[in-house]
């Protein structure tokens, strides 16, 4: 079965000139003034199966992220149509859904609600959470005083505890040490023989290597390569000079 779909699909943003007054925008709105846009995905195709795990690379503004963007809802494409059978699971940047005043706990049963989990569900399922995030007392500890890998360890810990059939990743996992990267990595590999898809993005290749059977190289929001992970990493390392 289908997990994610893309279908020609296109992508666009407006490019801001920068802050402009109200009286300034209702001026070039009322003239018909169109900003220039950015054309962030043109013609991206690509369908993945439940149980897949998906490896996105490419150089900075390739579309990576675009595409993960698309995937959760947080955009809608220009053209073409996007597909998602099942929950989704983000973890799209580190501290989104967080909030750096409360603490560990109480953001454990924010970005529960935020993922759709109820509060008997985050209730039950918060030991478990606790205990994979593994970062002791600093879980009664206001965010703030976090280093980025105690946020990574805490964000993925929740993610993983939702019961999603999809876990998008962009970039998380590098912050984190290679003791809770294994970890994490048994984690997903639970996830993906529980039939579950994992779709990736990170600048580190030897992540995507080990974690994805398949990638995807984007660039200038195209796909120049789909296929067996090994292949698509070994020709983007070839042409971008990556070790």
């Amino acid at each position: 079965m289908i997990a994610v779909q893309f279908d020609c699909v296109a992508k666009s943003f407006a490019r801001h000139a920068g802050r402009m007054l109200i009286r300034h925008r209702v001026k070039h709105w009322l003239r018909g003034w169109r900003h220039e846009r950015f054309q962030a995905l043109t013609d991206v195709s690509f369908a993945l199966r439940h149980g897949e795990r998906l490896g996105i690379v490419g150089p900075n503004g390739a579309g990576k992220s675009t595409v993960l963007n698309l995937i959760t809802g947080l955009c809608l494409p220009t053209g073409g149509r996007v597909t998602v059978n099942g929950k989704v699971a983000p973890l799209l940047e580190l501290g989104s859904g967080f909030h750096a005043d409360l603490t560990g706990a109480e953001n454990v049963r924010l970005n529960a609600a935020l993922l759709g989990l109820s509060r008997k569900q985050a209730a039950e399922r918060f030991p478990a959470i606790v205990e994979f995030a593994d970062i002791g007392d600093f879980i009664h500890e206001p965010l703030r005083t976090y280093s980025s890998g105690m946020m990574m360890r805490l964000a993925f810990a929740v993610a993983i505890h939702v019961n999603a059939d999809i876990l998008v990743l962009d970039e998380v996992l590098g912050v984190g040490d290679q003791a809770f990267f294994e970890k994490c990595a048994q984690r997903i590999e639970d996830f993906r023989n529980a039939g579950k898809t994992l779709i990736c993005v990170s600048h580190s290749l030897n992540s995507i290597e080990s974690l994805c059977h398949r990638a995807i190289w984007l660039d200038h929001g195209r796909v120049i390569q789909d296929g067996p992970a090994a292949d698509v990493l070994r020709a983007y390392r070839g042409a971008s000079g990556h070790a």
